[in-house]
C-alpha cells in the first residue's frame, strides 16, 4: 500500500451556530486515510460522524484545522467522491438504471456513454434484470444496492458511507456487510464507513476510528489484522471478539 496519505486530516474543528450560543460538533479529530482502505468510524450516537463525513465530501465547511487530498490534479469533491445515506433516497418515478445515472446528470455529462456502465454496475452489485424496474418494487436490501451503484457510476476515488445499513433487518445486514466487502474487493476503492455497531465495525475494516462523544474527538485507531476475504465464520474467533471488546471498552 502506497503510505503517502490519500486524505489528511489535522485538528479538524467544526463549530455550528444555534440559539442558545455555539455547538462544538468537533474537536482536534486527526488521522490519515491511504488510498484502498476500508476505514470504519465509530461513536456514541450524535458524536459528529455524520458531520466529519460531510466536511470531507465538500458538504460542509470545516471551522478550523486542515483536511488535505493527495490526487492528480485538484480534488474536486463533486466528481471524486460517491456518498451513501442510511437511507436509499431514490426518486420514485425514475427507474432503477435511471437513478443510478442520476448523479452523471447533475454534473452535466451526457448520461447516454454511462449507460453500459450502469447496467455493469448493477450486474455487480446482484441488480441484473431488475434495471427497469422502480423503487417501490424492490426490497430495502436491494434499494440500497442500487444506491451502491448511483455513488459509483462517476468512477469517485472515495466512497463515503453513512449509516448505509442501519435501516436494515439483522439478516440483510450481515449479508449487505459481506456484499460491500466484495464490491470494494473488486472496484479498490478508498470506503469511509460510518456505523454505530462494533462488529459491522470491525468485520469490514482495515482500521476503526472511535470518536468520543461530542465534540467528538478520536479516542484512537484500532488495526484490524484479520485476513481478507471476511467471512461470517471469523466472528467467533478470539481476536475478532478481543477487538470488539478493546473498541466497547474506549466507548463507554
Amino acid at each position: 500500500m502506497n503510505r503517502t496519505p490519500f486524505i489528511s486530516i489535522r485538528n479538524l474543528k467544526k463549530i455550528y451556530p444555534a440559539q442558545t450560543g455555539e455547538v462544538c460538533a468537533i474537536q482536534d479529530v486527526t488521522f490519515d486515510v491511504y488510498r484502498g482502505e476500508f476505514i470504519t468510524l465509530v461513536g456514541p450516537s450524535g458524536c459528529g460522524k455524520t458531520t466529519l463525513l460531510k466536511i470531507i465530501s465538500g458538504l460542509l465547511t470545516k471551522t478550523d484545522g486542515e483536511l488535505t487530498f493527495t490526487s492528480e490534479g485538484d480534488f474536486d469533491p463533486r466528481r471524486q467522491v460517491g456518498m451513501v445515506f442510511q437511507k436509499p433516497v431514490l426518486l420514485k418515478w425514475r427507474s432503477i438504471v435511471d437513478n443510478v445515472l442520476l448523479p452523471v446528470e447533475i454534473l452535466r455529462m451526457n448520461p447516454r456513454p454511462y449507460y453500459p456502465k450502469a447496467m455493469d454496475l448493477l450486474d455487480l452489485v446482484g441488480l441484473k434484470g431488475f434495471e427497469k424496474s422502480y423503487p417501490n418494487e424492490l426490497s430495502g436490501g436491494m434499494q440500497q444496492r442500487a444506491s451502491i451503484s448511483r455513488a459509483l457510476i462517476h468512477d469517485p476515488q472515495l466512497l463515503l458511507m453513512d449509516e448505509p445499513f442501519g435501516a436494515l433487518d439483522a439478516l440483510t445486514r450481515e449479508k449487505m456487510n459481506l456484499e460491500i466487502l466484495r464490491i470494494w474487493q473488486e472496484t479498490k476503492k478508498t470506503v469511509l464507513f460510518v456505523t454505530h455497531g462494533i462488529q459491522e465495525a470491525v468485520f469490514l475494516a482495515d482500521r476503526v476510528i472511535v470518536l468520543s462523544a461530542r465534540p467528538a474527538r478520536m479516542t484512537a485507531a484500532i488495526e484490524v489484522n484479520l485476513p481478507r476475504p471476511r467471512t461470517m465464520e471469523m466472528k467467533a474467533e478470539k481476536e475478532f471478539g478481543r477487538l470488539c471488546l478493546e473498541i466497547y471498552r474506549l466507548l463507554v
